[in-house]
Formats: C-alpha cells, structure tokens, sequence
C-alpha cells in the first residue's frame, strides 16, 4: 500500500473525462410562439395553469388532446391557449383570444393547423412529452401536414 492521493485523483480524472462527455440533454423550449396579425405571442402552461384547466374540464388535459380520437373543440384549445398566454398576457380574456382566432384564420389558418402548429407546440414546450415522445409526436405531425 502506497500513501498519497495519487492513484485516487487518477480515477477521479477518468471519471469527470467520462461524465463530461455524456451527451447534453437537450431543452425543450422556453416558450411555443403563436403568430397572429404581425404579432407573437408567447405560450407555455404554468403548473397552476394545468391544474386551473383541468379543474375546469374536469379532466387530465391529455385526455383532452387524445381521449376522443379526433380534434378537441375549438372552444377547449382556445381556453388552453388563454391559460398558456396569461403568463405574458396577464389580463387576457377568452374574447381576446377567439378575436386572435379569427384574425389567424383570416390569415390563412384553421383549426386543424392550429391543433398541429399551436396547441401541440404549448403541450411540448409544457412539459407534457419526454424528448422521445415529442420527437415520434413531431414526425406524426409532419407525415399529417402533408396529408392534408
């Protein structure tokens, strides 16, 4: 048995070379953007913004996106996006947030692309989806767009 830290610290190196090169998790956004008129608006859904929803709907919010096998009402992706703008839009009202609606479909969008474009980036950027899961969620929404 030798004394001193050397033979230690050598393990101790090996160790940080490897930890450092583990590859970096990778983000998630901090925010989705929605553009209407000229203007963005940012998105993300707060802890109390989840529970605020699906207090209201009386249902877990993926149960609303997935649970009927088909687009949710309009009326429940607009009420999300008003709970996922208030971070940055204190004083936003439901109204505020149909009128935007119509000026987005006056632009040339519709329901189905703001589920796609919209509603599904707020779901991503909310924490809803591990990495995986919002990479086989992208690669859907692409094979669909071009569907449509």
């Amino acid at each position: 048995m030798g004394y001193g830290l050397d033979d230690e610290m050598e393990i101790d190196e090996e160790r940080t070379i490897n930890e450092e090169k583990k590859p970096e998790k990778k983000k998630r956004p901090p925010f989705a953007v929605w553009n209407v008129g000229g203007s963005e608006f940012k998105l993300k859904l707060t802890t109390a913004a989840i529970c605020r929803l699906e207090d209201k709907f009386k249902r877990n919010l993926l149960d609303l996106l997935f649970g009927s096998g088909s687009v949710p009402p309009l009326g429940i992706m607009l009420t999300i996006t008003q709970g996922a703008m208030e971070p940055w839009n204190h004083s936003i009202k439901y109204k505020d947030v149909q009128n935007l609606f119509d000026k987005y479909c006056n632009d040339g969008g519709t329901q189905l692309t703001f589920m796609t474009d919209v509603l599904m980036e707020i779901y991503n950027v909310s924490g809803f989806f591990s990495e995986d899961q919002r990479e086989a969620m992208d690669e859907k929404l692409e094979e669909a767009k071009e569907v449509m």
